[in-house]
């Protein structure tokens, strides 16, 4: 058992640098590098990558596709702990998930960019903030707000979307990690009647505007009953409420007014499971467990990791992602033990693969439409898609659905051909840059494109006689000349394509 005292190996350090970025990138300052990194502490290294200030940068413009692809083109120039920053935007962009399409129906194309924009500008400058604040700031965001249907809620015609999605996505959870259930249905309408008279200015951006007399209060409506949430006996509560309350929980307090979604929000950072443990603290932590490092993290690895964060009470992203980092849930699959054990591992998303990819090659991709020259000369955020994601577009409420989704036929097929694109970029690719050329043995050659790629643990000894094989014929040429342009150019090229197409590189 590790903990932010133990050295980081070769293969740990790796693990973060994949992890925590895109990749093994070419080119990245000194301090970042692999090499650097091992022999730093797991806390050391955590620091190292923590901090950094948030960029306020948003992928604004005329068009939907030339946005997407300011975002694709932002995250392949961050360099150092910046690409942490890029990963957290994308893990908010899908917790707290909002669409271009919808939005573009709604209020337009100029003003869904411009929601969206200010939406992710929002996710990145407080990627490492409060967690608890960063609610706050989606419960009134003009995206969300619209994308949800705040804006048509009103007294007399309730829109439950909102209640519903801040309790089963944005918070707790729909159920525990006991599979029971977190709220009621009646919970999600009071939570709703908060919301109502919400409006937006969007050429203000950032202001919102409270319509009064679109507002539901219970002197209006006395037969809605009081403003209360989680009034109802839980069934394994332990003789408590919904929430491990002992009674309901007002949200007017201090009258009825804006400060209602604020005090909504104060409820919900203190509800508690059928283990009495914080609902949100476990929902959130599990979820970044499932994104940073597998798919299957357990119920004690989420408690340890709150615990010793101290997130219940401070909401801080920073000491809950510390305490990711110097656990051993981070270095569970630095090293898979047995190749092809795949309950820990997790599949690649296909902006993550990509970019990753490129990075790790030095390929840039050309103009403004992100061509990878080669192969088919298809551009990026069309192979991406066919991968089944779309930066801005998630499918629903529910973000992208991970794993399995990700490794469809089609996806699997949208990931080969962007590898062979990427390797047949004949004089854009190039091998003899990345690796020495004078090396002749076979098994030597694999070892560095693995290595160079960040991999090597990740091959067993068959797989890696498979890959020495295909240079070699079946051993009919024992040595190689990769300063011969043709065999560079057939062989070192075919390699990579090979590596980069491998489990180990779809799989983390």
């Amino acid at each position: 058992m590790g903990d932010q005292n133990t050295p980081l190996t070769e293969d740990d350090a790796r693990q973060l640098v994949r992890r925590l970025g895109f990749g093994i990138p070419v080119k990245e300052s000194k301090k970042f590098r692999v090499s650097e990194l091992v022999g730093l502490t797991r806390g050391a290294a955590a620091d190292l990558f923590l901090t950094f200030k948030p960029k306020g940068f948003k992928p604004k413009s005329s068009d939907i596709e030339k946005a997407i692809n300011k975002w694709y083109k932002y995250i392949l120039k961050r360099k150092k702990s910046l690409a942490l920053q890029e990963k957290l935007v994308i893990f908010y962009h899908d917790h707290f998930a909002t669409n271009f399409s919808t939005l573009d129906v709604q209020e337009g194309e100029k003003d869904a960019i411009a929601m969206m924009a200010e939406q992710n500008k929002m996710f990145r400058k407080n990627c490492i903030g409060n967690f608890k604040t960063i609610v706050k700031l989606v419960n009134v965001n003009p995206a969300m707000m619209n994308f949800l249907d705040t804006v048509v809620n009103t007294k007399d015609e309730p829109n439950e979307n909102y209640g519903r999605e801040v309790q089963e996505l944005f918070t707790l959870g729909a159920t525990d990690l006991n599979g029971e259930p977190n709220y009621t249905e009646d919970d999600i309408g009071q939570v709703s009647r908060a919301f109502t008279g919400w409006h937006h200015d969007i050429k203000i951006g950032t202001h919102h505007l409270h319509e009064e007399d679109e507002h539901d209060t219970t002197a209006e409506f006395p037969g809605r009953g009081p403003k209360v949430i989680f009034g109802t006996a839980h069934p394994v509560g332990g003789g408590h409420n919904y929430g491990g309350f002992a009674s309901p929980q007002s949200f007017i307090t201090g009258g009825e007014a804006e400060n209602e979604i604020d005090e909504v929000t104060e409820i919900l950072f203190q509800h508690l499971d059928t283990d009495g443990e914080n609902t949100v603290a476990r929902h959130l932590t599990f979820k970044l467990l499932e994104y940073f490092c597998h798919a299957s993290p357990s119920k004690a690895t989420v408690d340890a990791i709150v615990t010793d964060a101290g997130f219940v009470g401070s909401w801080e992203m920073v000491p809950l992602l510390r305490s990711i980092i110097v656990h051993d849930v981070m270095y569970e699959t630095a090293v898979p033990a047995p190749f092809g054990a795949l309950t820990k591992k997790s599949v690649r998303w296909p902006v993550d693969y990509t970019i990753g990819t490129l990075r790790s090659v030095a390929l840039k991709p050309k103009g403004g439409e992100l061509q990878i020259p080669g192969g088919d000369f298809n551009n990026l955020g069309e192979l991406v898609a066919e991968m089944g994601q779309v930066l801005l577009e998630p499918p629903s409420v529910f973000g992208w659905n991970w794993e399995e989704s990700w490794v469809s036929s089609a996806g699997l097929l949208a990931r080969y051909e962007f590898v062979r694109d990427v390797v047949a970029s004949r004089g854009k690719f190039k091998p003899e840059k990345l690796i020495d050329t004078d090396l002749t043995d076979p098994g030597d050659i694999v070892d560095a494109v693995t290595d160079q790629l960040g991999v090597t643990s990740q091959f067993t000894a068959t797989q890696r006689t498979t890959l020495i094989d295909y240079l070699t014929d079946e051993g009919t040429n024992p040595t190689l000349d990769l300063n011969d342009f043709d065999t560079r150019n057939r062989k070192l090229h075919g390699l990579y394509g090979l590596v980069l197409q491998s489990v180990a590189t779809v799989l983390h």
